[in-house]
């Protein structure tokens, strides 16, 4: 695993219960901005069953961008989290962005 791969898994695994980050937070965070577009990508690539809150990740927009059957269970596990998300997969990035400092 690369540098990138590391710094990013780093950032997500840190997102607290109850909170998103957006793809570019994430990169920024990680020392990567302007690199959204390879954080979706390498979300994109986790092994099934993964324990990385990949889910918490949403777009810039405030919104799921996954489709279909994703789409679902990243809202369901949204959801699960404590965070409201409207049926077209829209969460408030206001309430629930996290600032990307580790919770004390």
């Amino acid at each position: 695993m690369d540098d990138f791969e590391n710094q990013i898994y780093s950032q997500i695994a840190q997102i607290p219960l109850g909170k998103v980050s957006t793809y570019g937070d994430i990169a920024r965070y990680a020392g990567f901005p302007g690199y959204a577009r390879h954080v979706g990508r390498l979300l994109g690539q986790l092994p099934e069953g993964s324990t990385l809150p990949w889910f918490r990740v949403i777009n810039s927009q405030g919104k799921i961008s996954q489709q279909g059957e994703d789409f679902l269970r990243q809202r369901q596990c949204l959801i699960s989290d404590g965070i409201e998300v409207s049926s077209t997969g829209r969460v408030s990035l206001r309430r629930y962005r996290w600032d990307g400092f580790p919770e004390h």
